[in-house]
C-alpha cells in the first residue's frame, strides 16, 4: 500500500510525472495498454486458423457490401448486410435508409463486425485483455462513425440546409464555450438547488462526526413500524439520488408508507484526509449511525439499505456484525451493489495492478481521486450516448445543452474519493474479491457473508453497466439467508430511482430461501413474475412483513442543522 500522506516519505517525482502522464491519458496507464496490445497482436501472429477465418470474414463483408450497393441499398432491414446493436441508435434517422449514407453505415457497421472478431476468442490471449481489446477497438471505431461528421451524417446535413448553416454557427459556439471551460477547469453545474429543489424532504442532522452526518426525517404518519431504516449511500456521489423532487424521492416514499428513516450524507473529502480508509468509512459510517439509532430511539433493530459502494460496505458491517454476535440488523437491502467481483463487467476492463498502481501514484501526488478522474471511464463504457451522440447534437445539430431533470443535476454534483479509502477498494474488491473469498478483515480479523443470517433483498438493474445485474445477484451464493431478487429495467440509477407511476416501468420478483436449492441468473429470470410499475411497493411490502408492531414515532432529540445539513453542499 502506497503512502498518502500529505508529506510522503519518499521522493514524489514518480507521482508527479504519472499524474501529467494520466492528464494526457485520461487516467489510462500506458504500460497496461502497449502490453495488452503485444499480448493481442502476438497471439494473433501466431493463429493461422484464425486469421484464415478472419480472411474470409473481410471477404464476405466486402462482397455483401457491394451486393448491397448493386441492389441500390434497398431500406428494409432485412436486406441490410449489418445491423446496429442493440441500443445503438446512431442509424435510426431516415436518411441514413438513402444512399449514399445507407451504404456509408453499412461500411461502418460490416467494419465494426470484423474487428469484433478479430479482437475476440484470440488462441491464447489472456482473457482479460480479450475482452479490453474488443472494448478498446469498439472505442476507436466509434469515434470514426459516420454520423460523427457532417459530410457523412444525414440528419445533419438536413439540418444544415433548413436552417441556412445557423445550426454550425451555433454548434460552434457550443464548441467554443466549450473549450474555454475546459481551459479553465469549470465542470458542468447542477441547476437545482440542494434544499430549495431536491433533497427537501423534511427532517434534521441528528449526529455528526469527520466523514458523515446522519439525517433523520420527520415522521409522515401517525405510527411507524418499529424497525426504523437506515440508508447508507455510495460518497461517490451525494446522497440526495434518493432524495431527489418531492415526486422523486425514494426517502420521501419510505415515511410516507409509515417507516422512520435515517440517511447518511457523507463528507466532501479533500487532500487532509488523504489516508482515510475503507475501516474509517465502516467505523464512521454505517456503524456509528447505528449506534446512534439505537441509543436515541430505543429500537433493537434496524433495517439496512445499501446503494451502489454504500451496499458493499454494509454488507462489510454486516458480516462484521454477524461474526461478533451483534444482532442489530433486522434486514438487509442492496441496491445495485456488488459483493462479488469476480464478474464485475466492463468497469473491471479499467481494473488491474498496473492501472490501480499507476492511479495510486496520481492519488499520492493529490490526496483523492477527482470525480472527473472517475467519471471518464463511466462515459466510454457507454461512449454512444454520453459522449459522441452528445457532441453531434450539440456541435453539428447546433442544439444546446438540454434542460436539467434532477436527476442529471445531482449528477453534476460530484464528489472526490480520498486516496488510501479507493486504493483498498479497487485492491481489496475488484482485484483481489476479499470479500466474497472471506480474505476481507476488520479490525484485524477476517469477515465472511456466509454468516449473514438476516433476510436480504436485493436489486438489479438490467443494463446497468456500473454493477452488472448479474454480478449483484452474485449474492444469493455468499450468504445463510432467505434472499428477495428484484430485477427492474433502467440503468445503475434510473432503475433504482423508480417511482410508483413512472411509465414503461417494470420489474421481476422471485425470493430463494436459504434451504432451496440454488438456481442461475438464467433460470431465475424463467421462474421470477413479471410485475408492471415500480418496485418501490414491493419492497416496503417485504419491509413492513419483516417489521414488528406500528408504534409512535421517536421523538428528534439531537437536532444539529435542518435536512440536507452542511457535508451535501461541499464543494
Amino acid at each position: 500500500m502506497k503512502d498518502f500522506n500529505n508529506q510522503p516519505s519518499e521522493p514524489s517525482t514518480d507521482h508527479t510525472f504519472r499524474k501529467l502522464i494520466a492528464t494526457m491519458t485520461r487516467g489510462t496507464s500506458p504500460v497496461s495498454t502497449i502490453n495488452m496490445w503485444n499480448d493481442w497482436a502476438l497471439h494473433l501472429a501466431t493463429s493461422p486458423d484464425k486469421r484464415l477465418t478472419l480472411a474470409n470474414k473481410a471477404r464476405d463483408n466486402w462482397t455483401n457490401w457491394l451486393s448491397f450497393i448493386a441492389n441500390g441499398c434497398p431500406a428494409e432491414p432485412e436486406s441490410w448486410p449489418a445491423q446496429p446493436k442493440k441500443g445503438d441508435r446512431r442509424f435510426t434517422d431516415p436518411g441514413w435508409t438513402k444512399p449514399p449514407f445507407a451504404a456509408w453505415a453499412q461500411a461502418f457497421l460490416l467494419t465494426e463486425d470484423f474487428f469484433d472478431a478479430a479482437t475476440s476468442n484470440v488462441p491464447g490471449l489472456n482473457p482479460a485483455n480479450d475482452a479490453t481489446m474488443t472494448f478498446m477497438m469498439r472505442q476507436m471505431l466509434d469515434a470514426m462513425s459516420p454520423s460523427n461528421f457532417l459530410a457523412t451524417n444525414p440528419e445533419a446535413i438536413a439540418r444544415t440546409v433548413e436552417t441556412g448553416g445557423q445550426n454550425l454557427i451555433d454548434g460552434a459556439a457550443h464548441a467554443f464555450a466549450d473549450m474555454q471551460k475546459g481551459l479553465k477547469g469549470d465542470r458542468k453545474q447542477p441547476t437545482k438547488v440542494v434544499g430549495r429543489d431536491v433533497a427537501v424532504t423534511k427532517g434534521k442532522v441528528v449526529y455528526r462526526n469527520h466523514l458523515m452526518e446522519l439525517i433523520q426525517y420527520a415522521p409522515r404518519t401517525d405510527t411507524v413500524h418499529q424497525e426504523p431504516v437506515l440508508i447508507v449511500p455510495a460518497w461517490i456521489m451525494k446522497y440526495y439520488i434518493l432524495d431527489l423532487s418531492p415526486d422523486n424521492s425514494m426517502i420521501r416514499y419510505l415515511t410516507e408508507q409509515g417507516f422512520t428513516v435515517f440517511a447518511i450524507s457523507w463528507r466532501n473529502p479533500g487532500a487532509e484526509d488523504a489516508n482515510l480508509g475503507m475501516l474509517d468509512y465502516l467505523h464512521q459510517g454505517p456503524m456509528a449511525a447505528l449506534d446512534y439509532i439505537t441509543d436515541a430511539t430505543g429500537a433493537q433493530q434496524v433495517h439496512g439499505t445499501g446503494y451502489c459502494l454504500g451496499g458493499t460496505l454494509l454488507s462489510v458491517a454486516a458480516a462484521s456484525m454477524a461474526r461478533d454476535g451483534d444482532t442489530r440488523l433486522a434486514s438487509l437491502t442492496l441496491l445495485a451493489a456488488q459483493t462479488d467481483f469476480s464478474e464485475a463487467g466492463e468497469l473491471m476492463l479499467f481494473i488491474n495492478e498496473s492501472k490501480v498502481s499507476f492511479l495510486e501514484d496520481v492519488m499520492a501526488e493529490q490526496g483523492y481521486l477527482e470525480a472527473d478522474q472517475m467519471m471518464s471511464a463511466f462515459q466510454m463504457l457507454r461512449s454512444n450516448d454520453l459522449i459522441w451522440s452528445q457532441m453531434v447534437r450539440k456541435y453539428l445539430l447546433g442544439e444546446g445543452e438540454p434542460p436539467m431533470n434532477d436527476l442529471m443535476s445531482w449528477n453534476a454534483d460530484s464528489t472526490r474519493m480520498p486516496a488510501r479509502m479507493h486504493s483498498e477498494y479497487l485492491r481489496q474488491m475488484f482485484l483481489n474479491n476479499d470479500l466474497a473469498a472471506g480474505r476481507y478483515h476488520v479490525d484485524g480479523r477476517a469477515v465472511s457473508l456466509r454468516d449473514i443470517r438476516v433476510p436480504i433483498f436485493g436489486v438489479g438493474t438490467e443494463t446497468d453497466h456500473i454493477a452488472p445485474w448479474k454480478s449483484v445477484f452474485k449474492i444469493h451464493d455468499l450468504g445463510h439467508a432467505d434472499v428477495t431478487f428484484a430485477l427492474t429495467n433502467g440503468g445503475h440509477n434510473a432503475g433504482v430511482v423508480s417511482k410508483p407511476g413512472h411509465p414503461r416501468r417494470h420489474f421481476r420478483l422471485h425470493t430463494i430461501r436459504d434451504d432451496e436449492n440454488t438456481l442461475s441468473p438464467e433460470d431465475w429470470c424463467d421462474v421470477a413474475e413479471l410485475h408492471q410499475g415500480s418496485w418501490w411497493p414491493a419492497w416496503t411490502a417485504w419491509l413492513s412483513d419483516r417489521s414488528g408492531k406500528m408504534v409512535k414515532p421517536p421523538k428528534i432529540k439531537n437536532a444539529l442543522a435542518d435536512a440536507p445539513g452542511t457535508y451535501v453542499k461541499m464543494e
